[in-house]
Order: structure tokens, then sequence, then C-alpha cells
């Protein structure tokens, strides 16, 4: 079983991105398991969501404390919520990033991507440009890091899912599984792989 943390802000489509990356793990053949953690409910609040994943039914009903992998959709949250916490050393750590910034320290003992998921909302016209919905960009992105599920069983989930620009949300997820940038695997990493 594989658990999965991510962080956003509330109206950014953190909740729905946990729950269509479900879908798409479920349509995929795979046990699901998604659910939110609320504190504040107000657009621009702290939101994270969880979701595990395995081969075997899932029969675990308690927070995600230790993940295998985080999402994070907005890293400005990196400065305030402790985002790596409780991460399992190894794990893939995938921020929403215009640039390649040096979080080296931070993220030493993850593999690291970036997508700038940010621009490519914006570009499909998802969201305001206060508000951008980067939830879908952001599942894309993540299926290219983990290579499952496929994109096309992401943009299926997307196109039969979300009832407001369905082919724009789809075309968001292709083009951040396209781009999407790998970072290099740190060395503790890579010794911990071995």
């Amino acid at each position: 079983m594989q658990e999965i943390r991510f962080h956003g802000r509330g109206g950014q489509g953190t909740v729905v991105a946990a729950i269509l990356l479900a879908k798409a793990f479920f349509q995929a053949g795979f046990y699901v398991q998604s659910f939110p953690s609320f504190g504040v409910e107000r657009r621009g609040a702290p939101v994270e969501a969880y979701l595990r994943i395995g081969s075997e039914k899932i029969l675990a009903r308690t927070t995600i404390t230790t993940p295998h992998h985080i999402l994070v959709q907005d890293c400005r949250l990196i400065q305030s919520v402790a985002v790596t916490q409780g991460m399992q050393p190894g794990g893939w750590a995938l921020l929403n990033t215009p640039t390649e910034a040096d979080f080296s320290q931070l993220f030493s003992e993850f593999r690291l991507a970036s997508v700038d998921a940010t621009r490519i909302a914006m570009e499909n016209n998802l969201g305001t440009r206060t508000h951008p919905m980067v939830n879908t960009a952001m599942i894309g992105a993540f299926a290219r890091i983990m290579e499952i599920p496929s994109i096309d069983i992401i943009m299926n989930t997307i196109k039969a899912d979300i009832s407001l620009e369905p082919e724009k949300n789809a075309q968001a997820a292709l083009e951040a599984f396209k781009t999407v940038k790998f970072q290099d695997i740190p060395q503790a990493v890579k010794q911990k792989r071995g």
C-alpha cells in the first residue's frame, strides 16, 4: 500500500485532485481510499487531502501521517506548513512551482519533481488569474512521476467527472504530464535504494 498526502489551499481543487486520482487508480485496477482534512474552510486556507492505493483491500481508516509521496499545489505553503512531516525517505515530492528553486535542503531525503501547474491552468483558462485551478495539472504530473495510472486513464477520468471545462482540464493534465521536471535524486536516497 502507498499513501499520498496533498497540500493545497481552499479553492485550488485539492480535495477534487485526490478524488480524481483515486478514481483513476481504481480504473487502473487498484484498491483506493480518499478523504479530505479541513481546518478553517475558506478560500486560501491550507487544506490537506489523502489517498491510499494498494493491490489488496485497504482496511486502514486513519489520517495519513507517514505518506510515501506528497503533492504541494502551492509552494508558498512550504513557509507555513510542514509539508514533509512524517514523509518516508525516498518518496516523491511533487511541487507546483514556476522555477527550479533550490529546495535541496528541505527535500534532501526525497525524490523531487516540479511542474508549473499555475501557468498551465492559466493558459487553459482554468479558474481565475488570482485563483487558478491547478488540480488537474498536478495529477497529470503525478501520473508521470509514478508511471501509473496511464495519462489516458487520467484524462478519461477527468472528462467523466469534471463538469466545467472537461476538455481544458484534460489538456492541462496532459501538458503537465509532458512538462514535469525531475530534480537530481539526492545522494541519501540513492544510498538507501542501493
